[in-house]
């Protein structure tokens, strides 16, 4: 029964019209002397039976054909009795033998092609070919082939046409888009199974999850399996599933986990992009977050001015990014900019150098 939603649509519905068919081939293959020794005469040369669709079938061959220089091919229908009529598509090809590397595998590939339909009304029927090709190319063929030519004839016999009801496509409900990130950031904002707690200069804490931080940053990784902490740095692991981490702000380090989470950059006011987002850049660059890094490097290209020319130049060749230090670099040499003048302090003029 149609439900609400369906009274009133038109209804619809498909068929297809189909062939009831049987596909075979017959592979005649040719000795290079057959094209080459003789007289030229008419003689024949027929293939052994071969049954497609219920019908045998032959190849008659004749190496001298009707016309001088070429070869005919003729598919005669073999039975001895033809009840009714038989419809067939034909086609003889000329395949070529080609060795893979080492020999260790053979293929057949066409070379030459040659087809037609094919309607009988009785035994001996037959389609013919009468200059199918000339027998110099296909005795070329056969001296490359291993000193013989293969031609293969391909039979369609057709048996009835009948309609065929069209299978409906079934209707595939939407795929929602992926929570991955919602859910990940909701685990680490409730804490839920977290396994380890960072204390940021003996303040806050922030509740974390071992497997994901380890996959995210070698870093941290390293820090929670208990390893030796880099030179310099500060962080260290403590007993009891805690980890202390110093020189880095809490609203920074906070940042940095939404980020392994989630993949998403935290939002930041406006009058605190400039230092937020060098703190940032700092911190992923301590953490080795390579991706966040370049996010943060990039933001910072955008911001380069008279007031934070010299800063985020020196932020760039701390941190190593090259497409934060040219930045720098092409404001200062831009002449349309005036202030390039009078920025260049000493230490400025020391790091260029530099």
């Amino acid at each position: 029964m149609a439900s609400a939603s369906d009274r009133g649509k038109p209804s619809s519905s498909a068929s297809s019209i189909v062939a009831d068919k049987s596909v075979g081939y017959h592979d005649l293959k040719i000795d290079g002397c057959a094209l080459t020794v003789g007289t030229p005469t008419e003689r024949l040369i027929k293939s052994c039976p071969f049954t497609v669709g219920g019908h045998r079938w032959r190849i008659w061959f004749y190496p001298f054909g009707g016309l001088l220089g070429y070869v005919s091919l003729y598919l005669v229908l073999d039975d001895d009795i033809v009840a009714k009529s038989v419809t067939a598509q034909v086609q003889f090809s000329v395949m070529l033998e080609k060795r893979a590397l080492f020999f260790v595998k053979w293929e057949k590939k066409k070379a030459l092609s040659r087809s037609a339909d094919l309607k009988t009304q009785g035994a001996g029927a037959c389609r013919e070919w009468s200059v199918f090709a000339k027998r110099e190319a296909l005795g070329t063929m056969a001296s490359h082939g291993g000193g013989s030519v293969t031609i293969r004839c391909d039979v369609t016999v057709f048996d009835a046409f009948r309609a065929e009801a069209a299978v409906p496509k079934p209707k595939l409900a939407p795929v929602p888009p992926s929570e991955l990130q919602k859910h990940l950031g909701d685990l680490l904002q409730s804490g839920r199974g977290a396994d380890v707690v960072f204390e940021i200069d003996g303040c806050e804490r922030f509740p974390a999850h071992r497997c994901v931080l380890s996959a995210r940053s070698p870093v941290i990784s390293a820090e929670l399996l208990g390893a030796r902490a880099r030179e310099g740095d500060a962080a260290a692991a403590a007993p009891a599933g805690v980890v202390r981490v110093e020189s880095v702000e809490a609203r920074v380090f906070r940042a940095l986990l939404g980020f392994a989470y989630t993949d998403a950059l935290p939002e930041v006011e406006k009058v605190e992009e400039n230092s937020v987002y060098a703190d940032l850049l700092a911190a992923a660059d301590r953490f080795s977050l390579e991706r966040l890094k370049v996010m943060y490097a990039n933001k910072l290209c955008e911001r380069v001015d008279a007031g934070t020319v010299k800063t985020t130049l020196a932020l760039a060749e701390r941190h190593r990014c090259d497409g934060l230090k040219e930045a720098c670099l092409d404001f200062l040499a831009d002449p349309l900019s005036n202030t390039r003048f009078f920025l260049f302090s000493e230490d400025l003029i020391d790091m260029l150098a530099s």
